[in-house]
């Protein structure tokens, strides 16, 4: 059986947005979940061949301005058209540490996605206001829950 490609997108610019993208990793890399490959590239890193070879995606993002980081945007704006007729469906979540509600960069992603006819498969996880230190364990259950539904064939 052929493993599963699980892509993690993830902007991480300070040390607390990489323990979110950290916790994301170690959750979808437990031990209980077997046969998913695991990819972590930054925005910048990722390029139309790594979403073309994933399964599922996993977009991370801190909330700039009420919009997504520039290094989402920038990931997007490489990958939209070589990724559009190819990627359709594609099971995708996302998380967001947002230093207020996040509700503009969860609309900001959310309509590219749609645009690329992508597939949320949960709601978005909206990290708000101060750092709090349940926000790993969240992202964790997070990377746990994509992997394991990817291995399962339930997306």
């Amino acid at each position: 059986m052929t493993a599963k490609r699980l892509l993690i997108v993830a902007h991480a610019p300070s040390p607390n947005t990489a323990r979110l993208r950290d916790a994301v990793l170690s959750g979808a890399a437990s031990p209980e979940i077997g046969n998913v490959e695991i990819a972590v590239k930054s925005p910048f890193e990722t390029g139309p061949e790594d979403v073309l070879a994933a399964h599922a995606l996993i977009l991370g993002t801190t909330e700039n301005l009420g919009y997504m980081s520039g290094a989402l945007k920038d990931f997007f704006d490489r990958c939209y058209y070589p990724c559009l007729e190819e990627t359709q469906g594609l099971p995708y979540a996302l998380y967001i540490r947002a230093g207020h509600d996040g509700t503009g960069t969860r609309r900001a992603v959310e309509s590219i996605a749609s645009g690329l006819r992508w597939r949320a498969v949960q709601e978005p996880l909206i990290l708000r206001g101060d750092w709090q230190d349940g926000f790993p364990g969240q992202c964790r259950e997070l990377g746990m829950a994509l992997a394991a539904g990817l291995e399962a064939g339930v997306f």
